[in-house]
């Protein structure tokens, strides 16, 4: 459970990197949309082959589709929920309402978190480390994510000290997280942890294809689509060196 609480809380720490470096040096809004699209290719790929793939064996393709369907439904009403309350931009929050939302923007970031926390606690089952294409999957997700909202949070007037408190608590909650990932599901068959597998995936696409593209396109253009299939490449090429080795 400690490994797990430490993997989390490693994947999660790009929040504080991110924020750090926002709060710093200004970054310009196209080069956090081309770390956002590099970074929603990298987790497509980590999904598929890292998730999905693995899942394939344990699990039927019934299981595995009801799993992805259910992670979807379940990401898609609480980020609806969220959304309402001032989340619907947290990847980019501007203006003045960005200090209003920062509860909203804090709790849309756990939301987007857990998924991920859960399946790198749940990946350690059975003595099988993380998958390293899914931590920097995971990482690289993150990194824009914080440097994005930073910058706007701080345009708006919010305190440095109280941005970097806001992380440091979600990279906590994500680290707690991944260790209940871990605990509960210990003695589990291995066609739940299939399940769970299969529902953090389908919930972490649906957060890639709610937030992540749209807002990377926003910034970038056309360009989007070559960057984040540049993404899908390398962590293709990383999950194939792991698996040859």
């Amino acid at each position: 459970m400690i490994r797990a609480f430490a993997d989390g809380l490693l994947a999660a720490s790009a929040l504080l990197v991110g924020a750090s470096l926002a709060l710093v040096h200004r970054v310009h809004d196209r080069t956090l949309g081309l770390i956002m699209a590099f970074g929603a290719g990298v987790l497509i790929s980590a999904v598929a082959f890292d998730l999905v793939v693995e899942a394939i064996g344990p699990a039927g393709a019934d299981e595995i589709s009801i799993g992805m369907l259910a992670g979807a439904l379940v990401f898609f009403l609480g980020d609806l929920v969220l959304a309402s309350g001032g989340a619907s931009r947290r990847k980019s929050p501007r203006g003045p309402d960005a200090r209003a939302s920062a509860k909203a923007i804090v709790l849309g970031t756990v939301l987007d978190g857990l998924p991920e926390s859960m399946v790198i606690g749940v990946s350690l089952l059975g003595g099988q480390g993380v998958s390293l294409a899914f931590l920097i999957a995971v990482f690289l997700s993150n990194l824009p994510e914080a440097m994005s909202a930073s910058t706007g949070l701080a345009a708006s007037g919010t305190r440095p000290s109280r941005i970097m408190l806001m992380w440091l608590c979600v990279v906590v909650v994500s680290g707690a997280a991944a260790a209940v990932g871990y605990g509960a599901f210990t003695d589990a068959a291995p066609g739940t942890v299939a399940f769970v597998k299969a529902f953090g995936g389908g919930a972490i696409l649906t957060m890639l294809a709610d937030t992540m593209m749209p807002e990377a396109f926003e910034q970038v253009g056309p360009a989007t689509g070559l960057v984040t299939t540049a993404g899908f490449i390398l962590a293709f090429v990383i999950a194939t060196l792991e698996h040859a080795a």
